[in-house]
Formats: C-alpha cells, sequence, structure tokens
C-alpha cells in the first residue's frame, strides 16, 4: 500500500518523497505487459523482489526479542518501521536518493546497510528495552538458555545460505544477458565463500579461546559472513570474499562477548550478525571496488544508521510507556507459543 513508493518515489528532494498509494498494473493501455519499465525485469518483479527484501528487517527484528515480547505490539512495530522507516532509508539509495547523488555514491549492493543495519538496529533498541529473558543474568553470571533443537538451528542457516544466493545474485535485477550471467556466478561465488569465511573464523577463535568448538557461534558466523559480503559481493577476489566474510565471522565472536558484557540479551545472537557486520561489510566495499569511497561509505552507515535508531526509539519507547511490550513474568515462564498464540509448539508428555 504504501512502503513500495516510498521507496521509489520517481522525482524527489532526494530525502523523502511518494509516488502515490498501492500499486500500479504493470500493464500497456492494449493489455500487454509493459516492458518499458525497465531493460531487465518488470514492474511486478521489482515489487516481489523488494517485499521480500522489507520481510528479512523484520524477521531480524523478533529473534532478538523472542521468547519475552507481546506479540501484538511486535506486529504493530513491524508495520510502521518496516511498511514505512524502512523504505525511506532505502530510497535514499536505491531510489535515487541523496546516497546515490553523492560526488562518489554510496555502494550497497544488497543491503548490508540498507536492510541489516536497519533490522539490526531495531533489534538493538528493543532488546535494551524489553530487558532480558528471566533467568539470563545472574549475579553477574551470564546463564546459557539452550535451544530446543540444535540441528532444526543448523538446518534454519543451511536454508538461509542458500536463499542467500536469491538475496545476494537476485540484486543483479537480470539474467538477460551473458554479462548479468557472468556477473550472477561471480555474486554467488563470492557469497558462498563468504559464508565459508564466516563459518571457518568462529569456528577457530571459540576453539582457541575455551577449548570448545561453539556449533551456534559457527552458524551464526556463516550469516555474519553472509551479511558481510551482501554490501558488494560482485567485485571481490575470491580470496577477497573469504577474508571480508572471515572478518564478518570474527565480528561475530566478539560483538557477542561485547552484548554479554552490557547484560543485553539477543536470543538468537542477530545484532552482531546483522548490524555489527552489516557496517563492516558497507565500511569494506573500498578495499575491493576501485569505484567507491570510505568517505561516501561512512556518510551511508552514519545517515542509515543514525536515522533507523532514532526512529526505532521512538517507536518501541512509546508502544513500550503505553500498551507495554513484555509480557508477564507468568506468561513468560509458561511460554508465548502458549501465553500469546494458544499453540503449543512443543507437546508435553506425562
Amino acid at each position: 500500500l504504501v512502503g513500495f513508493n516510498l521507496m521509489y518515489p520517481g522525482e524527489f528532494n532526494g530525502f523523502l518523497g511518494f509516488a502515490g498509494f498501492g500499486l500500479e498494473s504493470p500493464l500497456t493501455a492494449a493489455g500487454a505487459l509493459d516492458l518499458t519499465y525497465s531493460e531487465g525485469y518488470t514492474y511486478w518483479t521489482d515489487f516481489l523482489f523488494q517485499g521480500m527484501f522489507a520481510a528479512t528487517a523484520a524477521t531480524i527484528v523478533s529473534g532478538a526479542v523472542a521468547e519475552r515480547i507481546k506479540i501484538f505490539p511486535f506486529m504493530i512495530f513491524v508495520i510502521i518501521y518496516v511498511g514505512l522507516i524502512y523504505p525511506i532509508a532505502g530510497s535514499w539509495k536505491w531510489g535515487g536518493g541523496f546516497l546515490q547523488e553523492l560526488e562518489t555514491p554510496f555502494y550497497d549492493f544488497a543491503g548490508s546497510t540498507l536492510v541489516h543495519s536497519v533490522g539490526g538496529w531495531a533489534a538493538l533498541v528493543a532488546v535494551c528495552l524489553l530487558g532480558s529473558r528471566i533467568g539470563k543474568f545472574k549475579n553477574g553470571k551470564i546463564q546459557a538458555i539452550p535451544g530446543h533443537n540444535i540441528p532444526l538451528a543448523t538446518a534454519g542457516v543451511l536454508i538461509l545460505w542458500l536463499g542467500w544466493f536469491g538475496f545476494n545474485g537476485g540484486s543483479q535485477l537480470a539474467l538477460g544477458t551473458f554479462d548479468d550471467a557472468v556477473a550472477i556466478s561471480t555474486i554467488f561465488i563470492n557469497t558462498n565463500l563468504a559464508a565459508c569465511g564466516g563459518v571457518m573464523v568462529a569456528a577457530i577463535v571459540p576453539r582457541l579461546l575455551s577449548g570448545k568448538t561453539d556449533v551456534i557461534m559457527m552458524l551464526n558466523g556463516a550469516i555474519g559472513g553472509l551479511v558481510a559480503i551482501t554490501a558488494e559481493p560482485l567485485a571481490p577476489s575470491p580470496l577477497a570474499a573469504i577474508l571480508i566474510g572471515g572478518v564478518g565471522g570474527l565480528i561475530v565472536v566478539l560483538g557477542t562477548k561485547l552484548l554479554f558484557a552490557f547484560k543485553i540479551d539477543d536470543v538468537v545472537g542477530a545484532i552482531p550478525a546483522h548490524l555489527f557486520a552489516g557496517i563492516w561489510g558497507t565500511l569494506a566495499v573500498p578495499l575491493t571496488n576501485a569505484d567507491a569511497s570510505f568517505s561516501a561509505q561512512l556518510v551511508g552507515v552514519l545517515a542509515v544508521n543514525i536515522f533507523v535508531f532514532i526512529v526505532a526509539y521512538i517507536i518501541w519507547a512509546i508502544m513500550k510507556n503505553t500498551m507495554g511490550i513484555r509480557l508477564s513474568k507468568e506468561a513468560e515462564k509458561l511460554g508465548t507459543d502458549v501465553a500469546e498464540t494458544g499453540v503449543i509448539a512443543y507437546a508435553i508428555r506425562d
């Protein structure tokens, strides 16, 4: 209804514009498909693809706030933040806004900042205002709250890994020419290798620090590597992609420890993987893309991150002080599946 036309407002001042409510049929007056929308893709292709990006920004938040948030305030936040705020930030680059019009344009190929950092800031603000889960921190010590099923968590990350080929490869936006095919194959290779780099570093570093191989950290390391390469998956060499993803994995490990030090309870590790690794990946673009500049990347990171942080804080704070965003202790102990949806996620046998 609103978001797509906020992200692509047409002619606007570079900061805020709106092309009107609803979607327009991509048909000509004769009823045939209008292929003049873009050289390589159609109006509906663009809408569906960007809709998936918007959904990604929402899912980043959901993992961080799990197990203690009320479902309706969360839904209200998603509608406002993802439907209105995310596309405004996206328009600054992808809609031809001021970040695209800088002397050296801001580069963010598939959204390390415009998707992942946007979702990461919303998650960070939310968990800070929510507080930690019951029992997560006791007497200044971190208490592990194990996930229900590690194989299922692993399968989830592998599904994400596979989906990222669509996320990054699809951002080429067309596969109608030989050049597009070559570009997409390069993006696929670099995306995959960056995830591999993230996994390897997230396996090695905890092993060196604690003597244990942390499978959960490895899974988040893969995501951190994927997020890091997302800003520029086309220009790097395969070795550079591994290094970029590896640093993303390291950032996940260190970022998780940083959150623990501040007693910030991010259930799935979304903030280090999406926010911290997203900032790194965006700032790393000039290392492999000679057309990019560090100053332009820094301007983009600061502009988007400051904007979404302020807005996310305002929305969450208003809801916290009006309808409330956290479950009662009784509901949290009972489980959000029972307390909020009335459906038991895991059957308990007598």
